[in-house]
C-alpha cells in the first residue's frame, strides 16, 4: 500500500512539472502584444538616438533662450570690434566695411546736426523773438547744407566702390548706407569706427 501511494504521488508531481514547463514554453513563444506590429530596426535605432531633452518643452525653450542670449552678446561684441562673422546682415561684407571706413575717415558737418538742433531748442527759451527768427533761419540753412552733403557723400562713395570693386559688383543701397552713417555722431556710430580721421581706405 505504501509503495503504491508513493508511486502515485511521484507521477502526479512529474505530470505537474511537465505541464508547467509546457505552459512556460508556450508563453515564451507568444508575442508580447497582440495586434501591434514589431518596430523596424531603423525605427528602434532612431528612438535610441532621439535626445530626451527635446521631449521636455521647458528645457528646450530655456536652451533656445540661452542660445539667443549668447548670439546677442557676440553681435554686441562685433559692433565694438568689427568682427565680420557676427555683424548684422546690413553691416556685413567688404563693400560695407569700405563704406564705413571711408565715411569715418572724413570730416563732415552732418554729424553735428543733431547737436546743433538740441542747442537751438534749449537756447530758444532764453532768446528774444528777433534773435530766435535769425537763429532759426541759420539752422534751416545748415539743415539744407547737411542734406546736400549727404547726397554728395552717397555719390562719392558709389564712385569709390565702383573703382575698387567694379560697378557690376556694387551692392545695392550703399549710397544711402553712407549718407545715413554720415548723419550720425561719430561716437554713436555702430559698428564703431575703426579708422582715424584722415586715414581713408586704399
Amino acid at each position: 500500500m505504501l509503495g503504491r501511494k508513493k508511486n502515485t504521488a511521484d507521477q502526479i508531481a512529474e505530470a505537474e512539472a511537465a505541464a508547467a514547463r509546457a505552459e512556460a514554453e508556450n508563453t515564451r513563444r507568444q508575442p508580447e502584444k497582440k495586434g501591434v506590429p514589431t518596430p523596424k530596426r531603423s525605427q528602434q535605432q532612431a528612438a535610441r538616438k532621439r535626445p530626451l531633452v527635446q521631449n521636455d518643452r521647458k528645457v528646450a525653450r530655456a536652451a533656445q533662450r540661452q542660445q539667443m542670449a549668447e548670439q546677442r552678446v557676440k553681435m554686441r561684441r562685433a559692433m565694438e570690434t568689427g568682427e565680420e562673422k557676427y555683424l548684422p546682415a546690413r553691416d556685413r561684407g567688404p563693400q560695407r566695411r569700405f563704406v564705413r571706413d571711408y565715411v569715418d575717415a572724413r570730416f563732415g558737418i552732418g554729424e553735428w546736426m543733431l547737436i546743433l538742433v538740441l542747442v537751438f531748442l534749449f537756447a530758444s527759451f532764453v532768446m528774444n523773438e528777433e534773435m530766435r527768427i535769425i537763429v532759426s533761419q541759420i539752422l534751416w540753412l545748415f539743415v539744407l547744407a547737411v542734406l546736400v552733403e549727404a547726397v554728395w557723400v552717397g555719390r562719392l562713395v558709389r564712385k569709390k566702390v565702383d573703382a575698387k570693386f567694379g560697378a557690376e559688383n556694387r551692392e545695392r543701397g550703399l549710397p544711402f548706407y553712407a549718407a545715413m552713417r554720415a548723419l550720425q555722431i561719430r561716437r554713436l556710430r555702430l559698428p564703431k569706427p575703426l579708422v582715424a580721421r584722415g586715414h581713408f581706405p586704399a
